[in-house]
């Protein structure tokens, strides 16, 4: 037997095979799922932006501003605070950055950060410190460049429909003002009512939001939980009005104590600035879960309930900086009695809307790949879906898991696929990425004899996944 040590191959990094391991693998990427276009039906973007056509005049602008991802990075490396949020130029905070990247190997954001740099601005070397000033120069410049507009980004990656998140008292002015100049991509708002039900916890907050739900729908001033119905049920028409289709509901776990006297009690202390019992606080979320579930089915929307978050950790720096800069874990919520008692509720009476449920902690997986099971009553193909890989999940094992755990309880074939969830223009590679991870774990399954070798049905199920599953689920 020969002694002599064979070379190991080293395959180039993100080439374009980039987590394709078999030739399955391949064919079904660069052949079905690679051209798709993008129904990004969830996610954070500015409309304002959109609107206005914005041009960013650096990377730093596009790419930073706003990322907690890569504050959490940056703080986790020893950079201080003043090059995430604070007052350093945009450069020095793009030098800090760069100086992290080669510190977040095996973390998604090394990954995403050479997908964006290759797919937008052509840029195939590697992000640190040497190289920042090098790539941060060629990429500004770019950027002030007409084909580097936001539009002009947003159509680069083929993204045919956006779903932003929007408060019911949002004006929707700036989706207003795409739609009427006749934007190509369709910019649809999400119905997002979470302040209308978690403020009853903070009263004075809660009197000041009605007081600018009351204006905005012009119904007269909130002083009943009828009165604040009407005013969301107003709300709720005017965004279907706007072309919106989507709910959106971001909580720790579902609520279902549903005492509509406890509720009301609720709203009355609140409103008369106090702060009512836990036990009554909790029926006047689930009330109003219920009646805004209920809202959902009557327009034949889709409901998404993004689940446990543990939000705001730090106290000291959620003072300092606001909500949303990166202070944020997976929390350990008991999630299935009371979703089950939720869902169960709307079924009964057949007013159940599709649904998707998102879990944050990857121990939930399985209980919500089966909890989806229990409501799909055969009307609509997938009607109850297990949503993507979210926040702390959105990376390679996270999708594979929550793909693994669809495909073991239900139908991974029916899946609406991937979203964004960012606030960036430069996150539309994530799509690519998950298409990559998909067609890896289909190729991998027929290498292994696990899954016919039938490319025509199997290219037809990721393109399904990639795209037409949630261009037709959501009705656009």
């Amino acid at each position: 037997m020969s002694t002599i040590t064979q070379p190991i191959l080293q395959k180039t990094f993100m080439d374009e095979d980039f987590l394709l391991r078999t030739e399955t693998a391949r064919i079904l990427y660069h052949e079905y799922a690679k051209d798709m276009p993008i129904v990004d039906y969830h996610c954070h973007l500015p409309p304002d932006q959109i609107a206005q056509d914005k041009q960013f005049e650096n990377l730093t602008q596009i790419w930073l501003y706003g990322d907690h991802y890569k504050w959490r990075a940056m703080r986790a490396n020893g950079i201080d605070e003043k090059y995430c949020t604070g007052e350093a130029s945009d450069w020095e905070k793009f030098e800090q950055w760069a100086a992290t990247v080669p510190y977040t190997m095996r973390n998604p954001l090394y990954h995403w950060t050479h997908l964006e740099l290759q797919r937008y601005f052509g840029v195939d070397i590697i992000l640190n410190k040497d190289t920042a000033r090098e790539i941060y120069d060629e990429c500004s410049a770019k950027l002030k460049q007409p084909d580097y507009s936001v539009r002009a980004l947003l159509k680069k990656m083929k993204v045919n429909y956006i779903c932003t998140t929007d408060d019911p008292i949002d004006s929707l002015e700036y989706h207003k003002q795409i739609r009427d100049n006749g934007f190509e991509i369709k910019v649809l708002p999400t119905f997002r009512p979470d302040k209308a039900m978690l403020l009853i916890d903070s009263p004075v907050e809660f009197q000041q939001y009605l007081n600018k739900l009351s204006a905005v729908t012009g119904l007269g001033r909130i002083e009943t939980y009828d009165d604040l119905l009407a005013a969301l049920q107003n709300r709720h028409d005017f965004f279907a009005s706007m072309g919106g289709k989507l709910s959106d509901h971001g909580l720790e776990h579902i609520y279902s104590d549903f005492d509509t006297s406890l509720a009301k009690q609720a709203f009355f202390s609140s409103i008369n600035g106090e702060l009512a019992p836990e036990d009554q606080r909790t029926a006047f979320k689930s009330v109003l879960l219920y009646d805004l579930a209920k809202m959902d089915h009557a327009k034949s929307w889709t409901q998404q309930f993004h689940l446990g978050a543990l939000r705001n950790n730090n106290a000291r720096m959620l003072r300092e900086l606001g909500p949303d800069t990166g202070w944020d874990s997976i929390g350990d919520y008991s999630q299935a009695q009371a979703l089950s008692k939720f869902l169960n509720k709307l079924d009964s009476t057949n007013q159940l809307a599709k649904t998707i449920l998102y879990n944050l902690n990857p121990s939930d997986n399985e209980v919500l790949a089966t909890m989806i099971g229990n409501y799909n009553d055969g009307t609509v193909a997938g009607k109850m879906q297990f949503g993507s890989g979210w926040w702390f999940l959105d990376q390679k094992d996270g999708m594979e898991r929550q793909m693994n755990a669809l495909s073991n309880m239900g139908l991974l074939s029916r899946f609406v696929g991937m979203l964004t969830d960012s606030r960036s223009f430069l996150s539309y590679p994530r799509h690519e990425y998950f298409r990559r991870i998909l067609c890896n774990l289909l190729g991998n399954d027929v290498e292994n004899g696990e899954l016919p070798n039938d490319l025509p049905w199997l290219g037809k199920m990721v393109q399904d996944i990639s795209y037409n599953n949630a261009r037709n689920y959501f009705g656009f």
